[in-house]
């Protein structure tokens, strides 16, 4: 079977967010780490190819992203999806514009559509204005990102200066009044020479509406929530089913651990309550720096530990830490020291035994499957929005993996606690 739906996501994170959304809409996704070699699995209906391109030159993420799209015309998908961060995570220079006209160019089209709105995790477009909770995304947590600070809340200024495209906006008045309303101002803006258009969503109601007046865009881009309405698309077509199983998993065994190296607050929150109940290490990216081998020393103490319970093993810390470590090291090797010891860690974990690992953070996840070798993930059910359950794809003869991998931002503070349950 072809799938029909082909994503192109700029994080790991953001891939298993975009497939779990999916997975919920009753669509069967694998999501492939980079860009694969052979042909997807015969049983599903969407493929996430998942990148690493958030934040690399604009010229390598452009060459990324056309060649996942140039693998996934091969396998046939139908229509495209171009996924980023649901708080637009991009300076005035960064990739989701040139990414977006890159694919449009391939297409050869001339007008498609950006939103990141997610409401399930306080993601809202109003006015063309993002909002993470009650504040703006410029008066947000974001405002301090160490790679892609958000200062403007005004995606259509933001998106602008990324693209030579016109971009406009469906705001929110039109949005309400469902996908007809929707379908006419995107040919109104189109005929007016508009390229992209912001699109406003405060519910997840306002996402199946823009999903439906998609349904003819060779390409869609967005944060995950726009996907909840595009499979029923396929299913008022007659080439979706209804009665797939689409979060069905194999089962997992093993030992339990939690990798964490996202510095969100979300996340801080999430080790603070862990880690009051639970063993934890910390990684320290100085000592890192200074040669120690703390690598060693953590898988030494979780070898103590984690036949009895799960083991949190950490770099998360407060924005003036991180700060001050990008000063004293510079932002590329700070990065690069964590992530690089984070996923050693994770490989010598699975090979104490652990069966079933959550990981946080965008960077971190990435980092963490390409040491692990994991090549796709089938994508199960949801922990919290945004954040399923995965499980390695494997050979019949080897033991899958389950995977959790969580973008920063993303999860209640019990998360750690709670989402073993999902698996029982």
């Amino acid at each position: 079977m072809t799938a029909l739906l082909g994503c192109i996501a700029d994080d790991f994170t953001g891939g298993t967010d975009l497939a779990g959304m999916l997975v919920k809409a009753g669509m069967r996704t694998v999501q492939l780490i980079g860009v694969p070699d052979g042909p997807p699995p015969d049983d599903v209906d969407a493929v996430v190819i998942a990148l690493k391109s958030r934040t690399n030159p604009v010229k390598d993420a452009v060459a990324e992203s056309l060649a996942a799209l140039h693998w996934l015309r091969e396998a046939g998908c139908r229509q495209f999806y171009f996924k980023y961060c649901s708080t637009f995570d991009s300076t005035p220079h960064g990739n989701i514009g040139p990414v977006t006209e890159a694919l449009m160019k391939a297409l050869e089209i001339d007008f498609t559509i950006a939103c990141p709105a997610f409401p399930a995790n306080g993601r809202t477009l109003y006015k063309g204005h993002l909002f993470v909770g009650d504040l703006l995304l410029s008066e947000s947590s974001m405002r301090n990102h160490p790679l892609t600070a958000m200062t403007d809340a005004n995606l259509v200024r933001v998106l602008q200066q990324q693209v030579r495209s016109k971009v406009g906006l469906v705001d929110y008045e039109t949005v309400s009044k469902g996908d007809a309303a929707i379908r006419e101002r995107f040919d109104a803006l189109h005929q007016q020479g508009y390229g992209l258009a912001i699109v406003d969503a405060l519910s997840n109601a306002n996402l199946d509406a823009i999903g439906s007046a998609c349904a003819d865009l060779p390409l869609v881009t967005g944060g995950s929530g726009v996907a909840l309405g595009l499979p029923q698309n396929f299913r008022r077509s007659g080439l979706l089913a209804d009665n797939a199983v689409a979060d069905a998993l194999p089962k997992t065994g093993g030992l339990r651990a939690v990798i964490s190296g996202s510095c969100s607050v979300a996340t801080q929150k999430q080790v603070e309550v862990m880690s009051a109940s639970f063993s934890s290490f910390s990684i320290d990216p100085m000592r890192l720096a200074r040669g120690e081998d703390l690598v060693a020393a953590a898988l030494d103490w979780a070898s103590e530990r984690i036949a009895q319970e799960p083991v949190l093993i950490y770099a998360t810390a407060t924005p003036d830490t991180v700060k001050q470590v990008q000063a004293d090291l510079g932002v590329a090797q700070a990065g690069s020291l964590v992530e690089n010891a984070l996923a050693e860690i994770a490989r010598g974990l699975v090979r104490l035994g652990v069966g079933q690992m959550l990981v946080a953070g965008g960077e971190t996840s990435g980092a963490v499957v390409k040491r692990l070798g994991v090549k796709g993930l089938r994508i199960g059910p949801e922990i919290d929005p945004g954040v399923p359950w995965t499980s390695t794809l494997h050979k019949d003869d080897t033991q899958p993996l389950a995977l959790a991998l969580k973008s920063g931002n993303f999860g209640s503070e019990d998360f750690f606690l709670k989402a073993w349950e999902k698996l029982q």
